[in-house]
Parts: C-alpha cells; sequence; structure tokens
C-alpha cells in the first residue's frame, strides 16, 4: 500500500461529489487537479458535475484537490492519491486535471493506484529547454491515457501536449489524444463535447472498460491518427428523432 504523505505537502482533498452513503460503497474516485489557481478551473467544475451524475449511481466520487502552494503539483497530486487509498482503500483512481493540474496529472500517473490520466490543455515545457529534457513518460505505462487540447490555445502550446502523447504511444498503447478545433485553452467555445468525452473515457477506465466509438478508434489508431482525432462537435448529445 502506498505510504500515507503529510499534508504539510499543502494539498487538501475538497467536499466529495457523486455516490452518497459510506466509504465502503465508493468504487472508484477521480481526483480534479486544477490550473494554475484556484479562479482557473477551467472546463473542472463541470466535470465533477457530470461524473457525480453518470457515474454517482456505480459508487464514483469526484474529489477537487485544493492546492495549498507548499510543494510541487505532481508532489500534491501523489499526496491525494494516497489520501484516497487511506480513506476508501482499494479503489480505482483517475487523476484528471486542467492546466497546470493536466501536467501534474501526466507526472503524478505512476503511483500505484492510479490506473488512468485525463490531461486537459496541459501545460506542458515548450522550447529548447523541453527538447533537452523533455517530461518523463515512463510513468504513463500501465495507464489509460486521455489528453485534449484547443488547436488554438495560446497560453499552452498544443503541440507540446502531441509531442509528449507520440513519446507516450511508444511506451504505453493505451494512449490517445483528442484536438478540439479552433477552442482555446479553456475549453469553453465546445465545453459540452469536451465533458462527454472526459465522462465516457472516465467511466470506461474506472468500471467498464468501453468507450464511445471515437475513443475506441482513437486509442487503436497508430500515430499520429490516435493523437491527433478531432473531437466531433454534437458529440456526447442524443441523436434527433
Amino acid at each position: 500500500m502506498a505510504q500515507h504523505a503529510p499534508p504539510a505537502r499543502g494539498a487538501r482533498l475538497g467536499r466529495a461529489a457523486g455516490a452518497n452513503g459510506p466509504a465502503e460503497t465508493v468504487s472508484g474516485v477521480v481526483l480534479l487537479l486544477p490550473g494554475a489557481s484556484r479562479f482557473s478551473a477551467g472546463p473542472l467544475r463541470p466535470l465533477a458535475r457530470a461524473l457525480a451524475r453518470a457515474g454517482g449511481p456505480q459508487g464514483l466520487v469526484a474529489h477537487p484537490v485544493l492546492h495549498g502552494g507548499g510543494s510541487p503539483r505532481e508532489e500534491q497530486a501523489r499526496w491525494s492519491a494516497d489520501e484516497v487509498v487511506r480513506r476508501y482503500g482499494d479503489v480505482a483512481v483517475c487523476l484528471a486535471g486542467y492546466g497546470a493540474g493536466g501536467r501534474a496529472a501526466l507526472l503524478a500517473a505512476g503511483h500505484e493506484a492510479v490506473g488512468s490520466v485525463l490531461a486537459l490543455a496541459p501545460c506542458l515545457p515548450e522550447g529548447p529547454a523541453a527538447a533537452d529534457a523533455p517530461d518523463p513518460v515512463k510513468q504513463l505505462s500501465g495507464r489509460h491515457v486521455l489528453i485534449v487540447h484547443g488547436t488554438n490555445d495560446a497560453r499552452s502550446d498544443p503541440e507540446a501536449s502531441f509531442l509528449l502523447a507520440a513519446r507516450a504511444k511508444k511506451a504505453n498503447r493505451s494512449t490517445c489524444r483528442f484536438e478540439v478545433h479552433s477552442d482555446g485553452h479553456g475549453l469553453r467555445e465546445h465545453q459540452a463535447e469536451v465533458v462527454a468525452l472526459a465522462v465516457d473515457f472516465v467511466l470506461g477506465s474506472v468500471f467498464s472498460g468501453r468507450y464511445a466509438r471515437p475513443l475506441t478508434d482513437a486509442l487503436a489508431a497508430p500515430p499520429p491518427l490516435g493523437l491527433r482525432m478531432p473531437l466531433a462537435s454534437g458529440f456526447g448529445r442524443p441523436p434527433r428523432r
């Protein structure tokens, strides 16, 4: 079992959304890692509500991770996974992060309780420094990984997440990446589609092992196809009759 890290590292788990009842009824946990500040949650708040509705009956809870600034975000993500193990025992854990939290989710994926990672518009190193010392991807091995990035993101380079996904795909076939055309860093223009895709990924990774056809195709496609999958407008909406 993972060693419980002290809360002095600065992280706290926020109020859980999802399954009601005692801890024994919880069968999966999503840890929501925000962006550079508590005011930059991006699509995480609507994602938490959607996960509670869709996954709560199956025992899923979503906890926001309240970043205290006392240590690197990836360390706080690891502490949060430790805290999940302490509270709920041996349950499936998904790290879901936005912006700086997206990078933290990717870096902390090696925690033994983590089975899946969702990175929304992750802020990754760019330029010569990134080329000389790129973020590691070995920790993603054995995890289900989904990266979602807007093509018009002016704050975090979409190409940086593509390059990381390409390296990760070599070590882990269960890696895919979707591009949200014309959307920016906050993924606001197509928020409903982004949230629907994220919910499908989380529920499939934590519970059923089954995904909607676009995710299944992206995971199966060789690079670069499975790493530049366009997120279709209207994804997740019921078909018109």
